[in-house]
């Protein structure tokens, strides 16, 4: 199995990137909040048992999935201070040792298109970040540092590529067009 695990800052169109994917791939899409909006219904955003409860149902899905013998999963994500930075090594272990690969892609997006897009309606539907205080006051605390995020196989910019385009990009750039 392949997983395409897009990661980068919030509002920089992960999920709408990924939808776009599906459509392209008919890939599965796991993105982080059906994860994270469950254990919030029961624990507080970075307790202990959240941190813990979340690796281990990415982890689990991952196995799982590549276990299952799907041709590909996509993942969405935001590096920030409550993941445990081995999350990542654990990923890569948990899926390889399945069979499958991982391929990581890195959204960006200049800081004021961000804040712009933070109040979007689309953010609403599930418990993501729509304050730019907020936004404002962790991004300069340094809690979305990505540093141990590995070299993305493509990193692209939504404020040049509309959705649509960055997913093709991304399938062209992992060959995953569908054959005609």
């Amino acid at each position: 199995m392949k997983l395409i695990f897009i990661y980068g800052l919030p509002a920089t169109g992960k999920l709408t990137v990924a939808q776009e994917l599906v459509a392209i791939t008919g890939y599965k899409l796991f993105h982080n909040h059906l994860v994270v909006d469950t254990l919030l219904s029961v624990f507080e955003f970075g307790s202990p048992e959240f941190v813990e409860l979340r690796e281990e149902f990415w982890l689990s899905i991952f196995d799982k999935a590549c276990r299952s013998q799907l041709p590909g999963l996509i993942f969405t994500f935001a590096p920030e201070a409550t993941v445990r930075p081995e999350f990542i090594g654990k990923t890569i272990g948990t899926v390889e040792a399945a069979g499958g690969e991982v391929d990581f892609i890195e959204l960006t997006c200049p800081l004021p298109e961000l804040k712009r897009r933070m109040g979007g309606l689309s953010r609403l539907q599930y418990k993501k970040l729509t304050s730019v205080p907020l936004f404002e006051q962790l991004h300069e605390e340094g809690s979305f540092d990505a540093s141990y995020m590995p070299k993305p196989r493509l990193s692209i910019c939504t404020s040049d590529n509309q959705p649509a385009r960055a997913a093709l990009k991304i399938a062209r750039e992992l060959d995953l067009m569908p054959v005609k």
